[in-house]
C-alpha cells in the first residue's frame, strides 16, 4: 500500500494501507489523539476494485486479514467509512480476547451501562450523547467483556453518527471533532465524531457492567423489565465470535446475564432517552 497509518483503539491495533492518500488523511486527523503502535493485530487495506478503478470512478475494495470476498466496493469519496468498516470487519470475524457485543457502551461512577440493539435503535447516538453528558464514552460498535474479569472493556473508536443522530451531536460539539459529511451510503448519511479527550486517554480503563439497556428510539415513552432468559437468547445473536470462543464464550455470558439487571427502553428523543437513562441508574447501586 503506498499509503499507510497505524492506530490502537482499546486493546486492538490497526494498520491501515490505502492506495489513495484522501482516506489515510482523514484518518490521521480524527485520530491524530490516538497512540501509535509498536506492533499491529490487523492490517486493513483499501484498494481499488479493479486496476483502472484507482484513477478512473475511483472504487474501494475492503480487504485485509479477514474479509468478505462478496462485499460491494464504495466511492472513493467513502474511504473513510471503508477504512472504519475495515477495522470492524477484522474485530468482528478475529477478535478472540474477549466476547464481543455489538452494542455501545458508557461509564459512569466507576460502572458501565451496555446498550445494544438492531440497527437504528439508536445505541451509537445515545452512547455518544451520554459521552458528551458527563459519562465517559466507552464504545459504539463493540463491548469488549472480559472472560474472565466479567469487566467492560473500552474500544473508543470514532462514533459513527447516523441520519438524525448528526445534528443531535452538531449541536452540542461543533464541527471541530467531526468528520466530513458522508452523503448516500448504505445506511443513509453518516459522520463521525472523535470521542472526547477523557474517552481516549483512558482506553484501557474496564469498567465492571451495573445495567444493560436495549433502547428504541422513535417509540412511545416506556420501560420494560428483560428477563435472564430473553436476554441471554438476545446478546447469543448480539455476538459475532460467542460460537467461535466455545465454552469460555458460555460462561462469561452466563455470568453477565445472570448478574446485571436489563432493561428495554422506548424514547422519542434523545433528551428523552438520557431521562431514562438517569431514572434507570438511580435504581441500581
Amino acid at each position: 500500500m503506498m499509503h499507510e497509518l497505524r492506530i490502537r483503539v482499546g486493546p486492538a491495533a490497526f494498520r491501515i494501507g490505502s492506495a489513495w492518500r484522501a482516506p489515510v488523511a482523514a484518518l490521521e486527523r480524527l485520530y491524530a489523539a490516538y497512540p501509535t503502535p509498536s506492533y499491529c493485530d490487523y492490517t486493513v487495506r483499501l484498494e481499488p476494485a479493479r486496476p483502472w478503478r484507482r484513477w478512473l470512478r475511483p472504487s474501494v475494495m475492503i480487504s485485509g486479514d479477514y474479509m468478505l470476498p462478496d462485499a460491494a466496493p464504495l466511492p472513493l469519496v467513502q474511504g473513510l467509512l471503508a477504512a472504519e468498516m475495515g477495522m470492524n470487519l477484522q474485530m468482528a470475524l478475529g477478535w478472540r480476547r474477549h466476547l464481543l457485543l455489538h452494542a455501545g457502551a458508557a461509564e459512569k461512577d466507576g460502572r458501565a451501562l451496555v446498550m445494544t440493539g438492531m440497527s437504528g435503535s439508536g445505541k451509537s447516538t445515545m452512547a455518544a450523547l451520554l459521552g458528551e453528558s458527563g459519562w465517559r464514552f466507552l464504545s459504539d460498535e463493540f463491548a469488549l467483556l472480559g472472560l474472565e474479569d466479567g469487566a467492560v472493556h473500552p474500544f473508543p473508536r470514532l462514533v459513527s453518527l447516523k441520519n438524525e443522530g448528526i445534528e443531535a451531536l452538531e449541536q452540542r460539539v461543533g464541527h471541530q471533532r467531526l468528520g466530513p459529511r458522508l452523503r448516500g451510503t448504505p445506511k443513509g448519511d453518516i459522520r463521525h465524531l472523535v470521542p472526547s479527550h477523557d474517552a481516549i486517554q483512558r482506553m484501557d480503563e474496564a469498567a465492571l457492567p451495573r445495567l444493560i439497556l436495549f433502547p428504541r428510539f422513535g417509540e412511545a415513552r416506556a420501560i420494560r423489565t428483560v428477563p435472564p432468559s430473553e436476554l441471554f437468547m438476545r446478546l447469543t445473536q448480539a455476538s459475532t465470535n460467542y460460537v467461535a470462543l466455545g465454552e469460555a464464550g458460555f460462561a462469561a455470558l452466563t455470568r453477565f446475564c445472570e448478574t446485571v439487571p436489563a432493561r428495554a427502553i422506548d424514547y422519542r428523543r434523545g433528551e428523552e432517552g438520557l431521562e431514562l437513562i438517569d431514572q434507570l441508574w438511580a435504581q441500581f447501586p
